[in-house]
């Protein structure tokens, strides 16, 4: 297998920002511990003490018809200025510097017409007020359905192939920039829902941003099979760093988009077509680095002082699917990635990354080059790139993937 970037050097960990978009979450194959249970007795106190440190005061609370619950939560007092190296962290509610090319428009001189809806089910009863962010709650069944209460929110899959992994489980297609700078524009990224066949498998699409080559991560955290949109960092090769707001450290700016909840509009195959721009970029004079999804939300940032390579610059940006497939009965299970549909049927049936951009050592906005690939398994799941674009996925089980 060829190494993503330099020359067949083996996986490193180290420093990274992983971000990782539009996941399929099924549920977990971990039961819920009984409560009545001695252990569970034992660690009820630490339960308790988790969710509180979890779980800010909220100024309004609503409910999502799929189960969620949302707490607005006073700006000032999201689970990011928890963190040490943040205590004394001035937020920054907008970039000091934008790439040029990237776009943004104040919502405030947007009209209803014009701006772009980015829809999620808890929509359907509020929103949360300005000067707080929307946080989906962290319940007592989260916490035990992770192997400890310390390790609730933390890794549990690589999502980057390397030496480690069991290929015979864990599939991978992956398409990767080296040399990329600055800043990511990963355009139109169509929203599909794969179905799953077992509650222990997963299938996702996703971008990450490397300071060097390194492994990536994933972890059940939901119990549906919503796509949901979450977000995974780490500093120091994965020892620390979680999902969304779960550990302290990434900033929230934006008071309408809840991290790790799902949204209400998908793509139909051959139909009509949901699609969202995402945008990741590095604030130069601050050294932050920026969440924008379309040009009217700016979801947050990761400040530079989490990171050491990455306060320079990225070295590699990656885009791909991943799937786990459990091999039931010595059978490829029918897990779908995408659309389902392999990368040869093209437009509105295949899934797909479009527009690639990437800024290169001399600032100057292009799609993405020196690109690599790595397709684990062809005949399950397949792809297609061309200059600025990859057509991705493919139905697992079939008569070309037994």
């Amino acid at each position: 297998m060829a190494p993503l970037c330099g020359s067949g050097r083996r996986w490193k960990r180290a420093v990274k920002l992983t971000l990782c978009l539009f996941f399929l979450i099924p549920m977990s194959s971990v039961g819920i511990r009984n409560p009545n249970t001695i252990f569970d007795k034992k660690q009820k106190l630490e339960v308790q003490k988790q969710l509180k440190r979890l779980n800010k005061p909220a100024l309004k609370t609503m409910k999502s018809p799929n189960r969620d619950i949302i707490d607005c939560v006073d700006i000032k007092n999201q689970p990011a200025f928890d963190h040490p190296l943040l205590k004394n962290h001035t937020i920054q509610m907008r970039p000091s510097f934008y790439p040029e090319g990237l776009l943004f428009k104040e919502s405030n001189n947007v009209s209803s017409n014009s701006k772009p809806k980015i829809t999620q089910p808890w929509h359907l009863n509020g929103r949360c007020p300005e000067g707080t962010i929307p946080i989906r709650r962290t319940k007592e069944e989260d916490l035990l359905r992770a192997s400890s209460v310390a390790n609730y929110g933390r890794k549990k899959y690589d999502i980057i192939p390397n030496d480690d992994i069991d290929y015979s489980t864990h599939e991978f297609l992956v398409c990767s920039a080296c040399r990329a700078r600055r800043y990511v524009l990963w355009n139109e990224c169509r929203q599909w829902n794969p179905q799953v066949q077992e509650q222990n498998e997963f299938s996702l699409a996703q971008f990450w941003i490397s300071g060097v080559d390194n492994n990536g991560v994933y972890y059940h955290l939901f119990q549906d099979y919503s796509t949901r949109l979450f977000t995974f960092w780490t500093n120091n090769g994965y020892q620390s760093g979680c999902y969304n707001l779960e550990c302290p450290g990434f900033v929230q700016t934006d008071n309408q988009i809840a991290l790790g909840t799902s949204f209400t509009a998908y793509s139909d195959y051959g139909g009509a077509q949901s699609s969202l721009n995402y945008f990741v970029f590095k604030d130069n004079v601050h050294g932050h680095w920026w969440l924008q999804l379309a040009d009217t939300y700016l979801v947050g940032y990761w400040p530079s002082s989490l990171f050491s390579v990455l306060s320079n610059s990225a070295t590699r940006v990656s885009w791909g699917g991943e799937v786990i497939n459990k091999n039931i009965g010595g059978q490829h299970t029918t897990t779908q990635m995408g659309s389902g549909h392999l990368a040869e049927e093209g437009p509105t049936r295949a899934s797909h990354f479009q527009n690639l951009k990437v800024i290169d050592d001399e600032l100057v906005l292009r799609g993405p080059r020196d690109n690599h690939e790595i397709v684990t398994h062809p005949n399950c799941y397949n792809l297609l790139k061309g200059d600025d674009f990859i057509y991705y996925g493919g139905p697992g089980r079939s008569l070309n993937c037994p």
